[in-house]
């Protein structure tokens, strides 16, 4: 499943990151709708809200149905047949809606015929994995990422050239409260059965990565994954509810292979944490700084680079557990200094792909 993403662009900054060319092959960039209510952060859960793009059809009737705009929606969907007028009173937990069932459930059937397809943006998102010691080991999971990566541009430029972010297929619904009020735009991510790359990260068994099945009391249940659409012409197909109908753009929820990972610290377990260390890469078994690889220096470039409208603009004070880390700490020091001076010493790289 998907219970935690971190999505820490600033309200412009992700416009540009969702810039895409439209019908006419002119490149636009979505506008937001109630982008004062988006809150970038580090460290996201269910009934937090969250950014995601949708068709501008849904919306104004008479628009192209291929334009985009982006919303900030509470992540968790409620049914807009939902009677009660309490949303929080919903008795099941509909923050994922897996993939073979979707046509078959009440709460999700009715939106996804009715075309309300949204794709839920992210920098990435956390899964944790069981230790024999009985603790669980969280990582952050994302697209690859270039070293243009580290460098966002600037404003006037094009093209994004910051972090690309993970777009996850979802499940959008507008409830309306039944003694009237403002309408609540909620959303839901559909899940598929995990890739090969990820699937040791809940299914290990002793010191193997080949375990790929999860026993769940009598049964044996593949662990769920968010369905990732590749590619913008794979964000235009789910999008575009005119153009292409439901049957046809379900055929695009499949496991992805194209996705990288590193551990990262425990500090992320608790959603009141709030900071980049949620996102930085640590070396597991080591108390060594981790090693100057590509992929940790596109990470620290974008830990530097997307402090604009980031949810901490300022850190009074370290967490405990970086001082592992650090010789010396000191409360100047931002949590990009923190990770250069991880970054700083040899060691086991932190962020991998794992090959089956």
């Amino acid at each position: 499943m998907c219970g935690r993403t971190a999505c820490s662009l600033g309200a412009d900054n992700l416009r540009r990151a969702c810039g895409y060319r439209d019908r006419r092959g002119r490149h636009r960039q979505p506008e937001w709708v109630r982008g004062e209510r988006y809150q970038p952060s580090y460290n996201k859960g269910p009934q937090s809200s969250g950014p995601v793009l949708l068709s501008r059809r849904h919306l104004h009737q008479d628009a192209d149905s291929s334009e985009r705009v982006l919303m900030d929606m509470r992540w968790g969907l409620v049914p807009s047949w939902f009677k009660k007028g309490d949303p929080s009173k919903l008795q099941y937990n509909t923050s994922n809606c897996r993939s073979d069932t979707m046509l078959k459930k009440s709460s999700y059937k009715g939106a996804l015929l009715k075309g309300k397809r949204c794709v839920v943006l992210a920098d990435g998102f956390y899964e944790w994995q069981q230790q024999q010691s009985g603790g669980k080991q969280p990582y952050f999971i994302y697209f690859p990422q270039t070293q243009d990566a580290m460098d966002e541009g600037k404003k006037g430029d094009e093209e994004w050239k910051g972090w690309r972010l993970l777009t996850m297929a979802g499940i959008f619904d507008c409830w309306e409260p039944p003694a009237g009020g403002e309408m609540l735009y909620t959303y839901t991510i559909i899940t598929v059965d995990a890739s090969k790359d990820v699937s040791f990260i809940h299914h290990r068994q002793r010191k193997t990565l080949q375990c790929y099945w999860l026993v769940s009391g009598h049964h044996l249940m593949p662990f769920p994954m968010p369905a990732i659409l590749d590619g913008d012409e794979a964000i235009r197909k789910w999008l575009d509810f005119a153009e292409v109908p439901t049957q046809e753009a379900i055929k695009l929820i499949q496991p992805t292979e194209n996705i990288v990972f590193h551990p990262v610290s425990t500090f992320v377990n608790s959603i009141r944490n709030n900071t980049p260390e949620c996102v930085a890469p640590i070396e597991l078994g080591a108390k060594k700084e981790v090693k100057a690889t590509p992929d940790n220096k596109v990470m620290l470039g974008w830990l530097k680079n997307s402090q604009e409208g980031s949810p901490q603009k300022k850190e009074n004070a370290l967490p405990k557990w970086t001082s592992q880390f650090i010789h010396s700490p000191s409360p100047k020091k931002t949590s990009a200094d923190i990770l250069q001076q991880w970054l700083g010493k040899q060691g086991e790289p932190a962020a991998k792909k794992h090959k089956a």
